[in-house]
């Protein structure tokens, strides 16, 4: 069993968020689902990020930085898009990570520091032509080139947030894919 601190996307704490963190725990993982948006939802991409910029990245980061100071340190770290920075952040300064999953973002490794941090390993899903994600892309290779441990799963499509099962951008095949090869990685590092 692992213990998981997921990160909700720019449209917020979405009923789809909160689907994949049950079929988490449906595997036996404890996984924590913090509301960096106090409660706000948008059904319109656009509008999430909008609102993640009125609020702040660093805001957003030091959100998810606040809640984890609560939590143990032997955490994976896990975001989907907007999340991914709070997780990726973490993973990379936070003591004792166990493990980090990336969902549709990535940033370079020297946003947080020198480098990824060895032996902590990482999955970043992504779907190939999806145009949110492109500019992340050669983070998301970067920081698989620089660790043993990594791994970068590439979806065919165009869709962003294609694992959350409230949105139109859900993709039930590449979903379930995706939770299959979370629910490995969470069984391997535990």
């Amino acid at each position: 069993m692992a213990e998981v601190l997921l990160f909700h996307h720019a449209q917020g704490l979405t009923t789809g968020v909160l689907a994949f963190a049950d079929d988490l725990r449906a595997d036996g993982h404890v996984v924590h689902t913090p509301d960096l948006y106090d409660g706000k939802t948008f059904t319109d991409l656009d509008e999430g990020v909008g609102h993640a910029r009125e609020v702040g990245f660093g805001t957003i980061a030091e959100r998810g930085r606040a809640v984890a100071e609560g939590l143990p340190q032997q955490l994976v770290y896990a975001g989907f898009s907007l999340g991914a920075m709070p997780a990726q952040m973490l993973a990379q300064t936070r003591p004792d990570a166990k493990g980090a999953l990336l969902f549709s973002g990535a940033v370079p490794a020297s946003e947080f520091g020198d480098s990824w941090p060895r032996g902590v390993p990482l999955q970043i899903h992504m779907m190939e032509a999806d145009e949110w994600a492109q500019e992340d892309l050669p983070a998301a290779r970067e920081l698989v080139a620089e660790n043993d441990r990594a791994e970068l799963f590439l979806y065919p499509g165009d869709r962003h947030l294609f694992a959350d099962n409230s949105l139109p951008d859900y993709d039930e095949g590449a979903a379930r894919l995706l939770l299959e090869r979370v629910l490995a990685f969470l069984r391997l590092v535990h």
